[in-house]
């Protein structure tokens, strides 16, 4: 059915690209700064995520290869679960091309079929992709995930005219079409001056500019206009990643049951329409599976 068209208060998906050097981390927490609220960080650059901590108060998580999607999934849910109101993720780029990443997993899988059919392993690695596109999506936490760029040099010219050679970011390292997840992407410069790639907020429309605190006063006071969101939406589709979860840890992320349950919940969010009953549903499902599995507590869901 159609509705009329709301403006609802929304949660920050904010996505910072830049080669390695631009100050990505440093940008991320000026912007979680300016939010206001408890900030938590996944810190996936061999503890540099310390480094900053004279620029505010923030706690942070340190992944370790191997760098799996379900790492990066676990860790957003206990941020979440301890009620942290900003998550960065500092990098992204890890579960795509770090050691033990998708790319890292595709090639395992390709060598190990028997055909060495590349695009029969993109199959099963695509569903991971998605769901952790899924849990930043849903998650009740702003998110501000940080994403190296691919690097080359190239001939620029100098306000001063002169022609100097200097480093550029190109694509981010993850996969195509990472970026259109995300509300707003800020490029970042070595110069550390940002552009913007998207800007669903218009709130930088052609602008050039250096982040700070403000930026993320600006982000928040146009994240607050509108109508509540809904009390229970937030709630159903924590529960709906946690029903997962329990999927996956019963059936494994390869078996027929948690392939069914992506594919429920992937529906489900596009829709924006799920209800505590369809979540209730999922649920009573899971625990007949479980039942059949020889789990007998099956409360706990």
């Amino acid at each position: 059915m159609f509705r009329k068209a709301e403006r609802r208060k929304a949660k920050l998906r904010l996505a910072i690209t830049g080669p390695a050097g631009s100050g990505k981390t440093y940008g991320a927490l000026l912007i979680a700064q300016g939010l206001g609220g408890r900030i938590a960080m996944i810190d996936t650059e061999n503890g540099s995520g310390d480094l900053y901590a004279d620029t505010c108060d923030y706690d942070v998580q340190t992944l370790t290869a191997p760098y799996s999607v379900q790492k990066y999934i676990t860790a957003i849910h206990e941020a979440e679960e301890e009620g942290y109101d900003i998550l960065i993720i500092d990098s992204l780029s890890h579960a795509w091309s770090g050691e033990g990443g998708l790319l890292d997993v595709h090639s395992q899988m390709t060598r190990s079929m028997k055909s060495g059919n590349s695009y029969a392993a993109w199959n099963r690695i695509t569903p991971w992709h998605n769901r952790l596109i899924e849990t930043m999506l849903s998650s009740k936490c702003h998110i501000i995930a940080t994403m190296r760029t691919k690097t080359d040099y190239a001939m620029i010219q100098t306000e001063k005219g002169k022609t100097e050679i200097q480093k550029v970011g190109l694509a981010p390292v993850q996969r195509d079409g990472m970026d259109y997840e995300f509300t707003i992407v800020f490029d970042l410069s070595m110069e550390h001056s940002v552009t913007v790639s998207k800007d669903r907020t218009s709130l930088f429309d052609r602008q050039i500019f250096n982040i700070s605190a403000d930026t993320g006063k600006i982000l928040k006071k146009w994240l607050e206009t509108g109508a509540d969101i809904p009390p229970d939406a937030q709630d159903i589709r924590s529960n709906i990643n946690r029903l997962y979860r329990n999927y996956l840890d019963l059936f494994g992320q390869d078996s027929a049951a948690a392939q069914s349950a992506m594919q429920r919940v992937t529906e489900g969010r596009a829709s924006k329409d799920w209800t505590e009953q369809d979540m209730k549903n999922l649920a009573e499902d899971l625990a007949i599976r479980m039942q059949k599995k020889g789990v007998m507590d099956a409360t706990d869901i």
